[in-house]
């Protein structure tokens, strides 16, 4: 038996559309924004229910025609051959907090925003200020009162600006004071933040972002999944390197530069082991120039 048709992303077409699939019931869906609430609604009415990976399935199911109807026909075929590759699927309570904190990183992206904005408006006005000092508590306040050079063209706009960093602040702070207090988080964040040069920040998008770590069958596949190796490149015994990959889950991969990069600014250990590895780096860089 086989049928083609549309479906609506709404719980009651779903619903309609359930009550006619024969049992036991086999379901898979390509990763699109709406899969997480469907997989959820799905899981209890089939025996099998699988997400697509993306990637992969572009891989094998490569054509020179795509479109939605042809995508559903190539994953019900990989379905049926049992050859369809599946992405991970995070629990419902991962994903529920996971999404409030890429909503703070989103906070945090536009507030850097409005800073580099207030710079550019004071130096398109030809403002002084100290560049260093110009985002410290109560600095912004001084220099707006008291810098007779301000135009009053931009004075609006500084206002709101930095009425807009103070609010994305505050929600900064009370989404990571959300984060840390959840009972769900605080066993697996205190253990993380044992480790020396890791902070909240490393500790709850670590926690969040990779969640179950026992999916992972060896350390390699984690690295990878973190994008912290390059793209396997090689033929004929001859293996290339290439640099970090984009095949990655591009959160925790920023969150983990970042923390090497600072790492050895908090921690005296790896503060030692940094400045080893930089004397060898820079003795073997001189030996192949020789």
């Amino acid at each position: 038996m086989q049928s083609e048709g549309k479906i609506g992303s709404t719980r009651c077409e779903l619903d309609a559309w359930i009550k006619t699939l024969p049992q036991p019931r086999a379901i898979a869906m390509e990763a699109t924004i709406f899969t997480g609430w469907i997989y959820d609604y799905l899981l209890p009415h089939a025996e099998k229910l699988k997400v697509a990976h993306p990637l992969m399935l572009r891989a094998i199911a490569a054509a020179k025609r795509k479109n939605d109807k042809i995508d559903a026909s190539k994953i019900a075929d990989c379905l049926r051959c049992d050859f369809l590759p599946e992405c991970h699927m995070a629990s419902t309570a991962i994903r529920d907090r996971r999404r409030l904190l890429r909503y703070r990183r989103l906070v945090i992206r536009q507030a850097v925003q409005m800073k580099s904005r207030i710079s550019g408006l004071l130096m398109e006005t030809g403002v002084s200020y100290n560049k260093l000092r110009l985002h410290r508590m109560g600095y912004f306040e001084q220099l707006f009162n008291t810098n007779d050079e301000i135009p009053d063209s931009i004075r609006p706009l500084l206002r709101m600006s930095g009425e807009h960093i103070d609010r994305a602040i505050q929600l900064d702070r009370t989404l990571l004071k959300t984060l840390e207090q959840d009972p769900m988080l605080v066993d697996r964040l205190e253990r993380l933040r044992t480790i020396p040069g890791v902070g909240p920040i490393t500790a709850l998008t670590w926690a969040l972002e990779v969640g179950d770590t026992s999916r992972f069958r060896t350390i390699k596949q984690a690295v990878s999944y973190c994008g912290l190796c390059g793209d396997g490149r090689s033929s004929a015994d001859k293996v290339m390197r290439t640099p970090i990959s984009k095949q990655r889950n591009k959160h925790i991969q920023q969150v983990l530069v970042e923390a090497a990069r600072l790492a050895p600014r908090y921690s005296q250990e790896l503060a030692l082991l940094y400045e080893r590895e930089t004397r060898l780096f820079e003795l073997c860089s001189g030996c192949f120039e020789q």
